[in-house]
């Protein structure tokens, strides 16, 4: 059977056909017939106030659930916006289909309201941009766009609708509106690394005596966190992770040593010392490598990545297992069944090394956890939250020093994606509609955002977004009335009290949060900080802002590993 339909329409009814799960976007002239079609279909889709956080919703969905983020935006300006919250995922590897409108195509390039070269502005921010050219090619170009979403690396694809193909009709058949389920999520294809690279990888981790593995966010992506635990255990090698690699094996693990890189706990020195180095789902890039110097020149390297690329864009390794992370990780499970046993024994005095070392990073930490200080110092502050969330509970963190303090001192407590920091690109502002996509990727857990005032202020317009969609969220917005990583770099760099551009007002967020119909408390004394969370919790009602007052001396805002990096000489660059 036939039936005539619009684009739009077609549009809504792929989505469908995907299983899509939540949609966020502002509307538009071109894209019309869509919205018309979501509304009596029951697609579920939602107004956005700034398309940017539109996509960091649909990425930090991507990032929690897996499955395909959604987004959509008119053209012009609405695409525009679209461009930092996409290039996040393109860096990410988060799989998204985002769907814009454009010109009606027989009055293009004539100066059509709101009308400029959206193509050539979006397409280096994605993974491909498909145009649709006619209303019949909707539902061929949709399955295009989720398959592309959800292989090799996953990462965003945008499809451009025309007002003319959006707005025009055709007659579809019955059975033209389906999406392969196994491109709904990603990874939808796993490859394999070659077996006779497997076999040599495992010859070099079999004799090795002090390996280690280095775990980035690909191990997520891939699902592959619980078979890296297993991994690791059998064969009693210990794990370090970037910022998004955290949870690839929990932090509480005996073999977890913690971050590697500019942020590193003791894994740094273990890695220089290590024999045999397993990097998994990691593109070693400057923060992981700590500006290209970790792992040392000459460093015996096995790299297991999807992209063949990766391996080699910053150091050669001696071996390239080019293959989805989880498969990997079971080919060289199984390759080293035989040997696994006695590998692990023989490794007890650099686990007993690993465990003292551990011990006393956290001897070392311990007065960051239980100070006192008013303001309130990070390492207090990420001591109570971690104490209220559950072991299954998620922190997404925000660009900038959230991310870093979140990174070094926040530890989980199980395999898989707790933490979600958006290291795709860094930008700030990703806080709270991160913490939004992640509850309605896992509306049954606890998700809490870190971020700095500077970037709630940057997207404070979503806390209404959150409030109409009733999403039980806690938000901690760290206000040190500053642009704190800017402001602690130029304390670094030129001295105390010479500050450019860097300070805030000291503005009272619960009550703006209160005033945007949210729940607002404000926290100005670390003692305070356990009841604030507990109220934050129970409350389910809705999305609540914890406004937690910490230090104001820009020489305490940045973690200690930021402070090494940066050298205070006249024009030496900030590493």
């Amino acid at each position: 059977m036939t039936n005539e339909m619009t684009g739009g329409e077609a549009l809504a009814r792929m989505l469908l056909a995907a299983n899509a799960g939540p949609m966020f976007g502002m509307g538009g002239f071109q894209l019309l017939p869509f919205y018309d079609a979501a509304r009596r279909l029951g697609l579920d889709h939602h107004l956005i106030n700034d398309e940017r956080c539109a996509v960091f919703i649909a990425d930090a969905y991507a990032k929690v659930s897996g499955r395909v983020g959604l987004a959509d935006a008119t053209l012009g300006p609405g695409a525009t916006n679209l461009v930092t919250g996409l290039v996040e995922a393109l860096n990410a590897g988060s799989p998204l289909v985002v769907i814009i409108g454009d010109a009606n195509r027989d009055h293009a390039g004539k100066n059509m309201t709101q009308e400029t070269d959206q193509a050539a502005i979006l397409r280096p921010a994605c993974k491909a941009f498909l145009t649709v050219n006619t209303v019949a090619r909707i539902p061929e170009m949709m399955r295009r766009a989720f398959e592309i979403a959800t292989s090799g690396r996953p990462g965003p694809v945008v499809v451009n609708v025309a007002e003319d193909v959006s707005h025009g009709t055709h007659g579809f058949e019955d059975d033209a509106f389906f999406v392969d389920a196994a491109f709904q999520a990603a990874p939808a294809l796993r490859c394999r690394p070659a077996r006779d690279a497997v076999a040599e990888a495992a010859r070099r981790l079999a004799a090795a005596k002090r390996p280690i593995i280095l775990a980035g966010g690909g191990v997520h992506i891939s699902g592959a966190a619980r078979t890296l635990t297993r991994f690791a255990e059998a064969n009693g090698i210990p794990v370090a992770h970037t910022l998004t690699g955290k949870g690839a094996i929990a932090c509480t693990h005996p073999l977890s040593v913690g971050l590697f890189g500019r942020y590193d706990r003791i894994a740094n020195a273990l890695i220089e010392a290590s024999d045999a180095i397993l990097v998994v789902g990691c593109k070693l890039g400057e923060i992981a490598t700590k500006r290209y110097t970790v792992p040392p020149p000459g460093a015996p390297v096995i790299h297991l990545d999807s992209v063949a690329e990766e391996m080699g864009r910053t150091l050669n390794p001696d071996v390239r297992l080019w293959g989805d992370a989880r498969a990997g990780l079971e080919d060289l499970e199984d390759a080293l069944a035989s040997s696994a046993g006695t590998s692990a024994s023989g490794r007890a005095a650099y686990h007993s090394e690993i465990a003292a070392k551990m011990d006393a990073w956290r001897e070392q930490a311990a007065p960051r956890y239980t100070s006192d200080e008013v303001p309130i110092a990070m390492g207090r502050l990420l001591h109570e939250v971690r104490q209220a969330l559950p072991d299954d509970g998620i922190l997404v963190a925000d660009g900038g020093f959230a991310a870093h303090w979140g990174g070094l001192l926040f530890d989980t407590r199980e395999p898989g994606r707790t933490f979600v920091p958006d290291r795709g690109f860094a930008s700030i502002g990703y806080g709270l509609p991160g913490a939004m996509g992640a509850k309605l990727a896992a509306p049954s857990r606890k998700v809490v955002a870190l971020t700095g005032d500077g970037g709630f202020n940057m997207t404070l317009g979503e806390l209404e977004t959150a409030v109409r969609a009733n999403l039980a969220v806690t938000i901690i917005v760290v206000n040190n009335a500053a642009s704190g990583y800017v402001k602690a770099l130029q304390h670094l760099m030129y001295g105390e009290g010479n500050y450019q551009s860097s300070d805030l007002n000291d503005t009272n967020y619960a009550a703006a949060a209160t005033a945007l119909g949210a729940k607002g408390i404000r926290v100005e004394a670390p003692d305070d900080l356990a009841a604030a969370l507990g109220k934050a919790f129970a409350h389910e009602g809705g999305p609540t802002v914890l406004d937690v007052v910490v230090t104001r001396d820009a020489a305490k805002m940045l973690p200690a590993a930021d402070s090494r990096a940066v050298k205070v000489k006249k024009g030496d660059r900030v590493a």
